[in-house]
């Protein structure tokens, strides 16, 4: 039925919102009394919500008449769909569609000067991940050089953040002042006052917390101080109801996408290591006008936590967190090991700071809590995706008309290895002399180093989108045997959408196994990069559902020329033997067909970072990445 709503997206946007339908859930359908309600022209909406029982009707801001029934009472659900509602009979109704519950996990809700920069907010030097001094047992110098970006005068101002969560204390004494009214609503009681409902073990301070990493105001002597302390923090309430529908996660997505510049979420399917899943139709729908419409054509910039499901996990079975039109975001401790709850995945493009391993009662995250509160002990990877809301609204700051792309290439040019290091994840380069980690990305973000290149950046070239190749004869996997698959490509080459310059690769497979969490995939690029697409995951034991259609993404090409032999090799890692059948493999190449970099930016970036005292310690590190951008932009001009 909802084919018949009209997308204002591209046909690849399109495509991809169809390559993108939910697979892997093995619950039961809980059907809700919302409704999505498409009108006849000239139908006036209140009319009907009177005359068949409903609260009210709420116009959506994307689509066609679109408008969300919802109920007077609160909400109830169902486990069998009922018989259709005579609403649908009725004639000044084009289509109804009723909305299915399903679930949503706060991810990270945790129990656990010498820079010439004076705050008085107590809280301020036990944020070791604005400046870490060795605080906490901490690494110094490992944090998100925001000091570098204050001292630019970057503070944020201007932008609007808005924090898709369980409300947020607008009334916090150290929000208050930065709360912007205009720009929140609450999704989950259908009214402009998303303020968290009271609970007695404060479960719903979880957006207080993400709110006050971003935003909190500084010099007041309140808690602590946000990333980019003089921006706008508005709260979208979204995830305090009995279950999650595609209605209440498109409308907190497209929320006033014109005042609002970056929506951050911390939050996805439940990171149990066993489910595969993502946005439905509507919120795919509503987040590619986002990236098209969004501030003015220039994108809605959506910053989403990678998950919490640990080594049991992984990232690329969350479909908002793989998502091309998102950027993930993983976490650090603060001695730059990763947390035990990290998922990794090749779709992550950088990281920030959660808490540290050690029981160190500062070692937390330290921010707003509900109530005028403050707290130490936020945490997960829920604490590392406002960091990097607040550092984007740092580099918005310096340059107000970046795009969402904009923001994606300076995240890749600009983030760090820092003194990052996992045991089982080693650091790579890739074709072009990027270096980037399975679990970090590229690295940790870099206000300074971001908001410096922001200043001069223009804007990358148009995109496009090529069907590289595709695989579509059924293969047979057996344990101990691994399939190994390749596609050969001119990348378009000739066409209007020739891709030469790869920003984000999809391999869309539809595979069956025995077993689907011992399924292990992995994807080489023509230029010699292997992306591990998925990781093995213990605790999925799925025999029947598999992926189906599943658009595994990777960002570790980067940069690199997508022309040549794609290569996939998919086998079983787990100890009993298995079996499977691999359908289809299709390599969905998205980029630029000239060089995204400019050269006198990069020029004055070099000179600029040879400047840097911090960027004098990574100096050889750099100097290798800078030589391939160059040699990158050559062979582009």
């Amino acid at each position: 039925m909802l084919g018949t709503f009209k997308y204002g997206t591209a046909a690849v946007l399109i495509l991809f919102n169809a390559l993108l339908l939910i697979t892997g859930s093995s619950e039961e359908g809980i059907f809700t009394n919302h409704l999505l309600v498409q009108l006849h022209e000239g139908v006036d909406e209140d009319e009907l919500t009177a005359e068949y029982g409903f609260g009210s009707a709420r116009k959506l801001p994307f689509g066609e008449r679109l408008y969300h029934f919802y109920p007077r009472d609160a909400p109830k659900t169902r486990r069998k769909r009922s018989p259709r509602h005579s609403l649908e009979k009725d004639q000044r109704v084009k289509n109804v569609v009723v909305q299915e519950g399903f679930a949503r996990q706060k991810r990270g809700y945790r129990d656990i000067n010498d820079f010439d920069i004076s705050m008085n907010d107590p809280l301020f030097t036990k944020q070791w991940y604005l400046i870490n001094t060795g605080q906490a047992d901490g690494t110094p110098g490992l944090d998100l050089n925001v000091a570098e970006a204050w001292k630019m005068g970057y503070t944020g101002r201007g932008v609007t953040i808005a924090i898709m969560d369980d409300g947020i204390d607008y009334l916090h004494p150290d929000l208050a002042s930065n709360y912007n009214a205009e720009a929140s609503y609450d999704f989950s009681s259908n009214d402009p006052y998303p303020y968290p409902r009271y609970t007695d073990d404060w479960f719903n301070s979880h957006g207080t917390r993400c709110a006050g990493e971003v935003s909190a105001v500084a010099h007041n002597n309140i808690c602590g101080v946000g990333v980019a302390y003089n921006s706008k923090v508005a709260g979208i309430r979204m995830l305090d109801q009995p279950f999650m529908t595609d209605i209440i996660e498109a409308s907190s997505i497209s929320h006033m996408p014109q005042v609002v510049d970056i929506y951050s979420a911390s939050w996805g399917p439940t990171d149990d290591g066993k489910t595969v899943d993502g946005p439905r139709e509507l919120t795919l729908q509503a987040m590619a006008d986002g990236v098209n419409k969004g501030r003015g054509g220039k994108g809605s910039i959506y910053v989403w936590a990678s998950g919490d499901g640990g080594s049991y996990d992984d990232c690329n079975c969350d479909g908002y967190a793989s998502s091309m039109w998102t950027i993930s975001i993983n976490s650090a401790i603060n001695d730059g090991r990763t947390a035990l709850y990290d998922e990794s995945c090749s779709s992550t493009l950088a990281s920030t700071f959660s808490n540290g391993r050690k029981r160190n009662p500062e070692a937390g995250v330290a921010t707003t809590d509900l109530y005028g509160n403050c707290t130490l002990r936020h945490s997960g990877t829920s604490a590392a995706a406002p960091e990097a809301a607040g550092v984007f609204a740092l580099a918005l700051e310096a340059n107000p008309d970046l795009t969402w792309r904009d923001m994606q290439h300076l995240t890749v040019l600009t983030s760090k290895r820092n003194q990052l290091h996992d045991d089982v994840h080693q650091w790579r380069r890739n074709g072009v002399g990027l270096e980037f980690n399975h679990l970090f990305g590229y690295g940790v973000l870099d206000a300074g180093a971001m908001a410096r290149l922001a200043r001069d950046w223009r804007t990358v070239p148009e995109r496009f989108h090529c069907v590289a190749g595709s695989v579509q004869d059924p293969h047979k996997i057996q344990s101990g045997n691994k399939l190994s698959l390749v596609i050969s490509t001119d990348a378009c080459q000739g066409k209007d959408n020739f891709v030469r310059y790869l920003e984000h690769v999809q391999a869309v497979v539809t595979v069956n196994a025995t077993r689907r969490g011992d399924l292990s995939i992995n994807m080489t690029s023509p230029m010699g990069t292997k992306s591990i697409l998925l990781s093995l995951r213990p605790r999925d034991s799925d025999a029947k559902v598999g992926f189906d259609k599943w658009p595994f993404m990777t960002t570790h090409t980067w940069g690199e020329d997508p022309r040549g032999t794609w290569l996939l090799e998919v086998g079983f890692r787990g100890e009993a033997p298995q079996s499977g059948v691999l359908k289809e493999w299709t390599v969905m190449l998205h980029g630029t067909q000239s060089a995204p970099y400019i050269d006198q930016v990069v020029r004055d970036y070099q000179s600029k970072l040879a400047m840097s005292k911090k960027e004098e310690l990574e100096e050889e590190l750099d100097e290798a990445v800078e030589r391939s951008l160059k040699s990158l932009m050559r062979k582009g001009n």
